[in-house]
């Protein structure tokens, strides 16, 4: 949900496969970009390994793939991955119109990637807003989908705005004297993607939003590249996203239909989280009793860095990885 994934990072060696893969320099350079011509656009495309297929979705929405590779990709060891940039994201085209930019846009894409790749049955792993073109192909195409993980994610616009309110209440009542700028700039009439109130709001502590641990940030590529498209994420999201969530984000609600869902499930929150706050991610309970649920209680917005051991543990139990 943020462009803050820029820094490599080290992580410690760990005993497990899975952990020591991720401190694998190299993981980028293991993958090449192919473009697909998808309804007239140029679509970035990497895919390595055989197996069973895994599609992993980026946040933002604005993200590039590159962070979820950084984090996932040594799985191509045991399976075929796949890793896209959504259209106006990371390497593949900019839309003619931002209108072109949508929940059901992307949603769509999965499925004709889907069909590209010649792929029947196929996993969904998606971190933040990832989790919610997710949930909805997985309404939509129920049986393609094998197994779905949804890292930190959010079930409907009203979580979203919901989690940005919390938020905001928190960011008010501990950083008074950064929230007075913000009052005085919103009193202004700026917007939250509008400059200056754009830079104010986003050097509130990262702590308090994606990281418990602050020391950690996600690996990034050394090569030059789009990390965050901020018109992809206003459309979607709002003009005045982070405080008035609207776009096509605002109308997805799967609350009634999440309990519907046939692929086997996995929903992971952190208890620091400051995106997706426990408050509302411990809904999915109530809404998915058929998924697993798993509480991450050192971990913020990031549970893959800031407890990998434990988290490549369960990811690989629930997706039966040797």
């Amino acid at each position: 949900m943020s462009s803050v994934f820029k820094i490599y990072l080290v992580f410690l060696v760990f005993s497990s496969l899975s952990t020591q893969a991720q401190t694998d320099p190299n993981i980028f350079e293991k993958f090449e970009s192919k473009f697909y011509t998808i309804d007239g656009y140029q679509i970035n495309v990497e895919v390595l390994g055989e197996g069973d297929p895994i599609f992993f979705l980026p946040g933002g929405p604005g993200n590039s793939h590159d962070y979820m590779q950084g984090a996932f990709g040594h799985y191509h060891k045991t399976n075929t991955v796949v890793f896209f940039d959504w259209l106006g994201r990371g390497k593949s085209d900019n839309a003619n119109d931002v209108s072109e930019y949508s929940v059901d846009n992307d949603v769509d894409l999965i499925e004709k990637l889907r069909q590209l790749l010649k792929l029947d049955k196929i996993s969904l792993v998606g971190h933040s807003y990832g989790t919610v073109p997710a949930q909805a192909y997985a309404i939509k195409y129920k049986d393609h989908v094998k197994n779905m993980v949804l890292i930190n994610g959010f079930h409907s616009g009203a979580m979203w705005q919901a989690n940005c309110d919390s938020y905001n209440h928190y960011a008010k009542t501990h950083f008074p004297e950064k929230w007075q700028v913000v009052d005085s700039l919103r009193s202004l009439g700026y917007l939250s993607s509008q400059e200056p109130l754009k830079t104010v709001y986003g050097n509130f502590p990262t702590k308090y939003i994606y990281y418990h641990n602050t020391k950690l940030q996600s690996k990034a590529p050394k090569t030059k590249h789009r990390g965050w498209a901020g018109d992809v994420y206003t459309t979607i999201i709002g003009k005045d996203g982070d405080f008035d969530v609207s776009g096509s984000m605002i109308n997805q609600d799967y609350r009634q239909q999440l309990k519907y869902i046939k692929a086997k499930t996995l929903v992971i929150a952190g208890r620091y989280d400051g995106v997706s706050t426990p408050e509302f991610a411990v809904q999915y309970k109530l809404f998915m009793p058929q998924a697993q649920f798993e509480m991450f209680e050192q971990s913020g917005h990031n549970p893959y860095l800031e407890e990998p051991e434990k988290f490549y543990t369960v990811f690989d139990n629930f997706m039966n990885i040797k």
